[in-house]
């Protein structure tokens, strides 16, 4: 009996010692992991500019969200691997656990909150729409918009589809795949405006001076605000929060910001 207490004991204790040691293997934290691993994962879809743009010919990211990732790598002291995702799968990519954070123009949005967290937000704006300078006059309102013979174009799988599809009942919803070259098909007539972010309104107009043009983009139809989508880590939330708010204060935030919007 005394010998079976004994093995009992040394089992016990033998198992305590096994999950001490393994508790102390695993990263305490997603941050943790990520230091770790010696790099972050970053999801981007590369087809939003200025926040993130792929060249398929070169495979390089460019944009102001890209610059952001390299800062928020090097505040890390870990090296930045940008992982292409889609608006239509971001969802997935994210459940899949296929990157730690997903940056490049991501609105803040309920159903993403629920699967993951939100970083402080970097931006404030809404929808407005952006049409042929000559058109302007003509597309003020959404009730200027909503009507029988109004071509609505729009990108696929995000928010700019989803405001669309609320709000746009009589006039037509023109589903476009290539959100890169969206804006052309508006340039040349084949649609005849876009409801998106204030933000690529005014960055297109610049793009297509004197032939398309953002309308009112201070005032937009609604509110939204643009954050990094983080996977559920405190830690690593409150790294990213801290890394923007010194951003923010020492003016490394605006000197990227400028470099693209500006």
């Amino acid at each position: 009996m005394k010998g079976l207490k004994a093995s009992i004991s040394v089992l016990a204790a033998a198992a305590v010692c096994l999950l001490s040691v393994s508790a102390s293997a695993e990263p305490a934290s997603r941050l943790d992991e990520i230091i770790q691993r010696g790099t972050l994962r970053v999801g981007m879809t590369g087809d939003y500019r200025p926040f993130t743009y792929l060249d398929k010919t070169t495979g390089q990211f460019t944009g102001f969200d890209v610059d952001m990732a390299d800062a928020l790598g090097k505040a890390l002291g870990v090296k930045v691997e940008f992982v292409p995702t889609a608006w239509p799968q971001m969802m997935k990519d994210f459940e899949a656990d296929k990157f730690d954070i997903a940056m490049g123009g991501v609105s803040i949005t309920l159903d993403r909150q629920k699967k993951g967290l939100f970083s402080t937000p970097i931006m404030r704006e809404g929808k407005t729409p952006i049409a042929r300078c000559a058109d302007t006059g003509k597309y003020q309102t959404l009730a200027d918009i909503d009507k029988p013979g109004t071509r609505v174009i729009v990108n696929p799988g995000g928010t700019n589809e989803r405001f669309a599809r609320a709000n746009i009942k009589a006039a037509e919803v023109k589903v476009y795949n290539d959100n890169v070259t969206i804006f052309d098909e508006i340039a040349k007539g084949d649609a005849d405006l876009m409801i998106t972010d204030a933000s690529e309104t005014r960055y297109q107009q610049k793009l297509h001076p004197g032939v398309l043009c953002a309308m009112h983009p201070d005032k937009p139809f609604d509110f939204a605000e643009k954050a990094y989508w983080l996977q559920r880590d405190v830690p690593l939330k409150d790294f990213v929060d801290q890394w923007l708010h010194i951003s923010m204060e020492n003016g490394s935030f605006k000197k990227i910001y400028a470099t693209w919007f500006e």
